[in-house]
């Protein structure tokens, strides 16, 4: 690799480590005779699929450059970095090289935008296109779609990317105001609207016929901003639990706020980013997927943020204590699933196995519960001698709480496993 491509592979690279919706499970696309690479069964940047194997992509932007002077990107116009920007021959042919060379399994690409929406987007078509066509590249492609871009860009990308994202960025409108004044809600709730149709329309043209072209087969997502606006947890999980049911998300992604121009005044004050609090949106998150928990259940007027010492599924529990304990030998999926230290799959073993037999400890256990936490949620038989252990109905949900988070506390660090 030459020197000017290698320094623009380094500000390029690093401009691009900022944003966070990059991770996918992966998508099958119909082999290419004499093509290279596949997406099967892989996702991107150094993510992790379903059985725990680590992925890579080269995430990186087409340009720094950027007519936009968002407070809180490094990217912005009015800020004093190295700039540069990729032909489309350059970043198809460094994505090969890097396929090649094993270093990758699929590519991110987004970019600052340069002149207007429509024109970044078709610099982005170019690349993708040229990597699809020319290169007759298999393997995986996350694309950002700018917000702004007509429809006929969006529709062209979605035949080209598995996965296309539009990001919010700031969760409220008023925020996003206040933080990029150029920017508004509409030019992104459009473009994925404008998704959503490209895939409904997809779906039914492969009803009709296996050989049409699909779009965008690994769905859209979309990330927001941590930290950097006044939101409350409450309202971001509102927002989100919107998405879920409008524009037909895969995922949304949360970026706790890097404070890189620390000299805007509009910003906070932070010396590092709310890592902690954007887990336990994820968590929260996680619950709104797979639980069956409403964003109201998890956070509310009453309890607007998540608390950073305990997981949302355990200060939900703690909260309701007149929905425990529970017997699992009688209790309902619904309700078992909101029990802490049971997660989906174990939750599913025990529907099985109750079936020939009544459960108790040991069987819980090596199905995967918890027993350190579930057992102030349970019905259970009595415990050995000499063991005294009662449920939170029974020493009420204070106790509770004190017995959970007292080895965290001791150990110095906020538990951070997904309901473990």
């Amino acid at each position: 690799m030459h020197e000017k491509m290698l320094a623009k592979l380094t500000i390029l690279a690093e401009s691009a480590k900022y944003d966070v919706s990059c991770s996918s499970s992966g998508t099958t696309r119909a082999t290419v005779p004499g093509g290279i690479g596949s997406a099967a069964g892989f996702g991107i940047c150094h993510s992790f699929t379903d059985d725990g194997r680590c992925v890579s992509l080269l995430k990186i932007l087409l340009t720094n450059h950027c007519i936009y002077d968002c407070a809180y990107c490094i990217n912005r116009r009015s800020n004093d970095i190295r700039r540069a920007t990729f032909s489309s021959r350059e970043l198809a042919g460094l994505t090969i090289e890097f396929y090649r060379r094993n270093y990758i399994e699929g590519l991110f690409l987004s970019s600052g935008v340069i002149r207007d929406p429509d024109y970044t987007m078709e610099q982005m078509l170019h690349v993708v296109r040229e990597l699809r066509k020319l290169h007759k590249f298999n393997g995986y492609i996350h694309m950002k779609s700018i917000p702004g871009a007509n429809r006929e860009l969006v529709r062209q990308a979605g035949l080209y990317a598995d996965r296309l994202s539009v990001n919010i960025e700031i969760p409220s409108e008023a925020d996003l105001k206040y933080l990029a004044p150029e920017k508004d809600h509409q030019s992104v709730y459009l473009p994925m609207r404008h998704i959503r149709q490209g895939i409904e329309e997809s779906r039914e043209e492969r009803r009709k016929s296996r050989l049409a072209p699909r779009f965008v087969p690994a769905g859209q997502s979309t990330q927001m901003i941590i930290g950097a606006s006044s939101e409350r947890d409450a309202d971001i999980l509102r927002l989100a639990s919107m998405l879920y049911k409008g524009p037909a998300l895969k995922r949304v992604y949360y970026s706790g706020f890097i404070p890189v121009n620390a000299y805007d005044a509009r910003l906070p004050a932070l010396q590092q980013a709310p890592l902690a609090r954007e887990h336990r949106l994820y968590q929260a998150d996680w619950l709104m997927r797979f639980y069956n928990f409403t964003a109201g259940e998890i956070a509310d007027d009453k309890h607007p943020d998540l608390e950073l010492d305990i997981d949302p599924k355990l200060s939900w529990a703690l909260r309701h204590p007149e929905a425990f304990p529970i017997d699992v030998n009688k209790a309902d999926y619904e309700a078992i699933l909101r029990v802490p230290g049971i997660g989906i799959r174990s939750a599913q073993r025990i529907l099985v196995a109750r079936r020939h037999r009544k459960l108790g400890r040991e069987q819980l256990a090596r199905m995967g519960v918890v027993m350190k936490r579930a057992r102030y949620f349970l019905v259970l038989p009595e415990p050995p001698a000499g063991q005294v252990r009662k449920n939170i109905l029974e020493i009420g949900p204070d106790c509770v709480r004190t017995l959970l988070t007292k080895g965290a506390k001791r150990q110095g660090a906020v538990q951070l496993s997904l309901f473990g």
